[in-house]
């Protein structure tokens, strides 16, 4: 089994990777380092600045991952501040903004960046397309998973499914699995 080390301090976000991962045969450890995260409009630019700040820094191969929920009403806002906009108005606070809106379009999207010194930087990036709930929905996952449901499946918020149900249709898992395999088919961890 491989092993990688993942850089978050994000319980379900943990949860989720690991979980996804373990299909692969990859077994995740949790670093130590806590990753450096720059104010950007772009994911990518995000999880890029992070993983080369941490090259020297952590030895093994290793993985982190930034998402934002981006509402088309909203011009893509919250977008990368997702995690800065739960904290301070929350999920009532975006259902209240949405209030009467009759586009409640939105998708999620993440960036997954990887570290090797065999490899160098990575980036793989995915999107789950889906719509806002009129309210929130479920106990699950965390940030705006109680308000969002996803194009594909059953018509549940994130927040109301299982890790492995919400890994079947998530924007984190459709890039992490994209890591995933282009490491199985190129042995690049």
């Amino acid at each position: 089994m491989r092993e990688i080390v993942l850089v978050t301090t994000n319980k379900a976000k943990t949860e989720e990777i690991t979980d996804l991962l373990s299909h692969y045969q990859i077994q995740v450890k949790l670093a130590a380092e806590e990753k450096l995260e720059i104010q950007s409009h772009d994911l990518k630019e995000i999880v890029r600045y992070a993983a080369a700040d941490l090259v020297g820094k952590i030895a093994k191969p290793y993985l982190l991952e930034d998402a934002g929920l981006f509402v088309d009403a909203l011009n893509g806002f919250p977008g990368p501040y997702s995690s800065y906009v739960f904290k301070t108005v929350g999920v009532q606070g975006i259902l209240a903004i949405l209030a009467g809106s009759p586009n409640r379009g939105a998708e999620f999207r993440s960036a997954v960046a990887f570290h090797s010194d065999r490899t160098g930087l990575k980036v793989f990036e995915a999107v789950a397309r889906g719509k806002i709930a009129s309210h929130a929905l479920g106990t699950g996952g965390f940030g705006f998973d109680p308000i969002f449901v996803p194009d594909e499946g059953s018509g549940k918020t994130f927040a109301q499914m299982s890790v492995p149900e919400k890994n079947r249709y998530s924007h984190r898992a459709k890039a992490v699995r994209m890591f995933a395999e282009w490491s199985a088919g190129s042995d690049n961890t």
